[in-house]
């Protein structure tokens, strides 16, 4: 198997010092082999090899998690609106090149049914009954027709780290 070392972006727009102490991550991630098949790595040997790369470098513990977190970031960033981009000036047909398959699909018809004034009805009674569920969490509260309102079980959600810059 033939290995290719795989430089992602770095040179194209990330020359040097444009992102000051960001540059690591980077370089490192240009100097990252990647072992492929073919000439163009597939999906799951780009996700395992950046996966061993991670790794390895968090295993040495020479870097800092919240930097390389921070470049990681920014990276994604950029890739994401050059995608975006880019997918802008493809033109809507099928197409496989590069390791990739376009397939184009019709947009289709979303059915507006809040043209429907019974369905209209119905979704603002099941909004305020929503309210009234969500109220009745925290106090004791009967409903327009003199029922009590019940409390209601809860499902936690999944803690999240939000991340900005």
């Amino acid at each position: 198997m033939p290995i290719l070392t795989y430089r992602i972006l770095v040179r194209i727009f990330f020359k040097k010092n444009i992102m000051g102490a960001s540059k690591g991550l980077f370089e490192l991630m240009g100097m990252q082999e990647i072992e492929v098949s073919n000439f163009l790595p597939t999906k799951k040997e780009v996700q395992t090899s950046s996966k061993h790369f991670i790794t390895n470098l968090l295993d040495k513990g020479e870097s800092d998690k919240i930097e390389l977190l921070a470049q990681a970031k920014r990276l994604s960033e950029a890739l994401d609106v050059i995608t975006t981009e880019l997918l802008k000036v493809i033109p809507l047909e099928n197409f496989e090149a590069y390791g990739l398959k376009g397939t184009y699909r019709s947009g289709g018809d979303t059915i507006n049914y809040s043209d429907d004034a019974i369905y209209t009805q119905l979704k603002a009674d099941l909004d305020a009954r929503a309210e009234l569920l969500k109220l009745a969490l925290k106090q004791d509260i009967i409903d327009v027709y003199g029922n009590d309102v019940p409390k209601v079980s809860t499902t936690p959600r999944k803690s999240s780290l939000a991340i900005s810059y």
